[in-house]
C-alpha cells in the first residue's frame, strides 16, 4: 500500500464517524488523540501510526481492516465492468464495490425469493429489460421495461421477475446511513 493509500484512510474516518453522528471531540476523548490530531488525518494532513489507527477504530466502533476496506472506496471514479458476454443468466451482481452511502445491485434472469423485505431506508427499482411484478404495502405494481419504482424505507414489498430475461436494478440508501425525517414547520 502506497502512501496515498494511507492517507485515504482518513476520508474513511470521517465519513464513518459524520455516519455515526459523532464530533471530533468525542472521538478525540473516546480514543485519546487530539481534536486537532484527528482534524489532520481525517483532512489527509496527517499519516496516522499503527497504535493510533486502531485507537481510532475502536473510537468508532470498528476495525482498522474495515477502515482500510472502506478508505478503498473513497476514489473519485471507480468503474465496475459488467459481466463478460455468455455469463449472464440468473444472478446477482454487485454494482458498487467498497462501503458507500448507497447499495446497488443488479438482478438478472428468474428472480422469486418468495419472501417479504423490509428496508429501514429508502430503495429505487429500476426495470432495465423485462418485466417485475412488485407487492408493496398489499397493492400489486406491475413494471415493465424503463418503469421505476421508489419505496419508502419502511415499507413491506416482495417483487418478482415477471419475463425471462429481466434486468432489474436496485438503488438503495446504505444500511449503515441513518435516514432523517424533514420535517416542516
Amino acid at each position: 500500500m502506497d502512501d496515498k493509500e494511507t492517507l485515504r484512510v482518513g476520508v474513511a474516518v470521517r465519513r464513518l464517524r459524520r455516519s455515526l453522528g459523532l464530533t471530533l471531540a468525542v472521538v478525540a476523548e473516546r480514543s485519546g488523540l487530539s481534536v486537532p490530531f484527528l482534524s489532520q488525518v481525517e483532512n489527509e494532513r496527517a499519516r496516522p501510526s499503527a497504535r493510533s489507527l486502531q485507537r481510532v477504530a475502536d473510537a468508532l466502533n470498528t476495525t482498522v481492516g474495515e477502515l482500510y476496506d472502506a478508505a478503498d472506496c473513497t476514489r473519485t471514479v471507480d468503474v465496475v465492468r459488467a459481466e463478460p458476454e455468455g455469463e449472464e443468466g440468473s444472478g446477482v451482481r454487485a454494482l458498487l464495490r467498497g462501503h458507500h452511502q448507497l447499495h446497488a445491485m443488479e438482478f438478472t434472469g428468474e428472480q422469486d425469493t418468495g419472501r417479504e423485505f423490509q428496508h429501514r431506508n429508502d430503495e429505487l427499482m429500476y426495470v432495465a429489460e423485462g418485466a417485475a411484478e412488485v407487492e408493496a404495502e398489499g397493492r400489486a405494481y406491475r413494471l415493465e421495461r424503463g418503469d421505476t419504482l421508489c419505496l419508502s424505507g419502511g415499507v413491506r414489498h416482495r417483487w418478482r421477475a415477471a419475463l425471462p430475461g429481466t434486468r432489474i436494478l436496485v438503488v438503495a440508501v446504505a444500511d449503515h446511513i441513518e435516514a432523517i425525517e424533514e420535517t416542516r414547520h
